[in-house]
């Protein structure tokens, strides 16, 4: 294929603006902030501190387990859940915590894209197996996202479409309360703080499997709502990825 001059200068010119942008906003690391060396996703004392979520987990939420001989963590054993399985990426933690909090309060989204390519690199071949079709993230009320400029989850859930090559549905679903903070809760009331907080809002159900995907699992009542919602509308199995899991519930 021939170029033309004026095709040419094109390319040169984004090549040109992409390096500029690079000297004036250089990638950081999503752990530390610190600024990376070229192609490098995380520096290298942050890689080390760290946890990537790995065996023995609880087998229904993905929580790490201390025992090797259990097959379920105690909130698991107590309750069922609507959602069919579950994974983490990381464990919510030192390190990571901080970093979820710049990613959520201090409008770094840039984040997204080391997170996706973890859950890419740990999951893609589960989801595929699993027979997943889309990802839909956990939806935030309309004012709060307004507020926030972002829905954390809804950046994440892109890259991870991008890192997978799957479509993200935004618009499956809609949050038509403005809960609490589920951190700020114990267990019961965070199954009341999101009960009818969600409402199917597509016209039909497109997909039969889909994968929800949040930033932080705990006891898990924000998936499970959001996956009642969903199997009353259709859907026949609903997996998560969270970018990061509490331990202790």
């Amino acid at each position: 294929m021939l170029f033309s001059g004026r095709d040419l200068e094109r390319v040169f010119m984004k090549l040109k603006s992409m390096s500029m942008l690079s000297i004036f906003f250089p990638p950081r690391c999503p752990v530390c902030d610190e600024v990376l060396l070229p192609g490098k996703w995380i520096c290298e004392p942050c890689g080390k501190k760290i946890k990537v979520i790995a065996e023995p987990v609880c087998k229904k939420c993905g929580k790490p387990l201390t025992d090797e001989r259990r097959e379920y963590c105690g909130d698991c054993i107590r309750k069922n859940h609507f959602y069919t399985q579950g994974k983490a990426v990381f464990a919510y933690d030192g390190a990571i915590r901080n970093s979820m909090y710049r990613f959520k309060y201090s409008n770094k989204r840039e984040y997204a894209a080391f997170y996706a390519k973890v859950a890419a690199e740990e999951y893609g071949t589960w989801l595929k197996q699993k027979g997943v079709e889309a990802i839909v993230p956990v939806p935030m009320y309309f004012w709060k996202r307004k507020l926030r400029g972002y829905n954390q989850a809804e950046v994440f859930a892109k890259n991870l479409g991008k890192e997978l090559h799957m479509p993200v549905e935004c618009k499956m679903v809609k949050r038509i309360r403005n809960t609490v903070p589920q951190k700020k809760l114990n267990g019961e009331q965070r199954i009341h703080n999101v009960k009818n907080a969600f409402q199917f809002a597509a016209d039909i159900v497109k997909y039969k499997q889909i994968v929800l995907v949040d930033d932080i699992y705990t006891t898990g009542s924000t998936i499970d709502a959001l996956a009642a919602v969903l199997l009353s509308a259709g859907v026949k199995k609903i997996y998560y990825i969270c970018i990061s899991i509490g331990e202790g519930y």
